[in-house]
């Protein structure tokens, strides 16, 4: 087994090989729109899976997967040309689900946005549904109430009523 660092470093290789075929080598006008985004190569060194993407409908990637297995074995053999391993690893191709993904995202990414549009506009002419002050007070609210009123007598009070500040009977 090979270490993954030297796998990693073949598989970019691999990729660069492919993309520079696909445009130099394969004559097939199904493989002209194709773009390799990555590739890896297990452990071993045997097999490499290539991640491609095509832009167009889904008639025009399917044309495109034909064509890449049709060209399957000259690619594999420009890759034996360039790449200095015991063993050509066989290819595979697989179309990159990277771009619908990253629509998909997109697509929930604006929903969000203009759910968050129509709570904020919701939000302007709000009111909340309670009073101003929710708490209610005995005391009027045109009597001012000054800390300095209070005198000693009122703590001496609650300590003949049994209560104990620290322990918050």
């Amino acid at each position: 087994m090979a270490d993954p660092a030297r796998a990693a470093k073949l598989a970019q290789r691999i990729k660069v090989v492919v993309a520079e075929a696909l445009g130099r080598k394969v004559k097939d006008p199904r493989l002209e729109g194709i773009t390799v985004t990555d590739a890896r190569v297990t452990n071993d060194l045997q097999h490499a899976t290539i991640y491609y993407t095509v832009f167009g409908d889904q008639l025009v990637q399917d044309e495109a997967a034909k064509g890449l297995e049709k060209a399957k074995g000259v690619l594999r053999q420009e890759v034996g040309r360039n790449v200095t391993v015991r063993l050509t690893p066989t290819l595979e191709f697989v179309a990159d689900q990277i771009p619908v993904v990253a629509s998909n995202l997109e697509e929930l990414l604006r929903a969000a946005k203009k759910r968050d549009a129509e709570v904020t506009a919701l939000a302007q002419g709000a009111k909340h549904a309670g009073d101003a002050d929710p708490y209610k007070s005995d005391v009027p609210d045109d009597v001012e109430i000054d800390e300095d009123d209070f005198d000693e007598e009122d703590v001496d009070l609650k300590a003949d009523a049994g209560f104990d500040e620290d322990s918050n009977k």
